[in-house]
């Protein structure tokens, strides 16, 4: 029975740790979108402050990490490809799922709208393009996109090294909060985070060395580091916990340079645990999770709406933390679930317009939830 396609996973060439570091993120980007959800749904929340304060403080590091680990590998990807192939992939992986899940997220809160309120029009289809934060998560995938593009196009035709686009991307993101006041839509996020994926690209060629792997599992680099964040993570989380209009995102906007000072030290310590993990050969599930990150991360708020809903609605569970624990769970293990029944049964169009010949053939010749084994004993009858 392999529900989570591992072994699939595994006997793929993929560096283990960057899935690891993936699973890491998408877990702690999953625990604030749980929290996010159940708010303003009569639940006794302020009960409970440790929820909210734990949110807060690991929120710093978790989206320019997906940054930096998309960075690490966009040279070795246009040495091999070329541009054109570079970008096709980028718009089959990334774009494709953005405007797919996009659309049907935004449809579906245009229906809610007249039962809560919640302000979504046609327009924010269009939104999906040029304001992505006003239809939600949806932003990342739109910058993620947009930085790749520009980044190859600078690194292929004008031929602009990586400590030029790095360079660039200190500029973009001294200018980000300027962009954030006028409100410049899609171009905020990408002044924001270029400068993380300019950095993916200058460590590569450490990061991408397994000869050199010793050295980044050594105690000498985890234990200042563990030191230093919980450091700065003490001191800037006050700041994002106060009442204000900037919400979670107080220290981003208004004090920029201290959030990039959290992104790179909680970024270097979620890569120093992930290394460590891959020496150990240890919670293998982070690298499962951490492989369908993106396809957990494009339907995770409509999986966590509808347990949130059934857990309320028709179970009636109130009890905060228990809710807590359900609708996180759900939010990571049924999209993986999911996505490899999407395979199985023919709606990969769902995630990707390339179909994934090698990965389908798999799932199909699987135990997925024993159907596999089920199929065989009617074969053989």
């Amino acid at each position: 029975m392999d529900p989570f396609n591992a072994q699939f996973i595994r006997n793929e060439k993929r560096w283990p740790w960057i899935d690891y570091d993936k699973g890491i993120s998408i877990i702690l980007v999953a625990y604030g979108h749980c929290y996010e959800t159940l708010k303003d749904h009569g639940l006794a929340l302020e009960q409970y402050p440790f929820f909210n304060y734990i949110g807060v403080f690991l929120y710093g590091f978790r989206m320019p990490l997906f940054f930096i680990i998309s960075g690490l590998l966009i040279v070795k990807s246009l040495n091999k490809k070329g541009l054109p192939a570079y970008i096709s992939n980028r718009s089959n992986n990334i774009l494709h799922p953005l405007f797919v899940w996009g659309i049907i997220q935004v449809t579906l809160q245009i229906i809610m709208n007249r039962f809560t309120h919640n302000g979504y029009t046609a327009i924010d289809y269009l939104n999906l393009i040029i304001n992505p934060r006003r239809t939600g998560i949806f932003w990342y995938l739109n910058a993620l996109y947009c930085i790749g593009v520009i980044y190859a196009f600078l690194h292929v035709k004008l031929k602009v090294t990586g400590l030029v686009q790095l360079c660039l991307g200190a500029v973009l993101y001294v200018l980000f909060p300027l962009m954030y006041h006028i409100k410049a839509g899609l171009f905020t996020d990408i002044f924001e985070y270029y400068i993380f994926f300019a950095l993916g690209d200058l460590l590569s060629g450490l990061m991408l060395n397994d000869k050199k792997m010793q050295a980044y599992t050594s105690w000498k680099f985890f234990v200042p580091l563990v030191v230093a964040f919980l450091a700065i993570q003490y001191y800037s989380t006050p700041f994002n916990l106060q009442a204000s209009d900037f919400g979670i995102r107080y220290v981003e906007v208004n004090k920029p340079y201290l959030f990039f000072a959290q992104a790179i030290i909680g970024c270097a310590l979620s890569i120093n645990c992930s290394f460590f993990l891959q020496k150990l050969q240890a919670f293998k599930f982070l690298r499962i999770v951490g492989y369908h990150s993106l396809y957990i991360y494009c339907i995770q708020i409509i999986v966590m709406t509808v347990t949130r809903t059934l857990c309320m609605g028709i179970l009636h569970i109130t009890y905060v933390p228990a809710l807590i624990f359900i609708i996180w769970t759900a939010g990571i293990v049924l999209p993986i679930f999911f996505y490899n029944l999407c395979l199985r049964y023919g709606f990969w169009w769902l995630f990707s317009y390339r179909k994934p010949e090698r990965e389908i053939a798999y799932v199909k010749t699987a135990d997925i939830f024993g159907f596999a084994k089920r199929k065989k004993i009617a074969e053989t009858i």
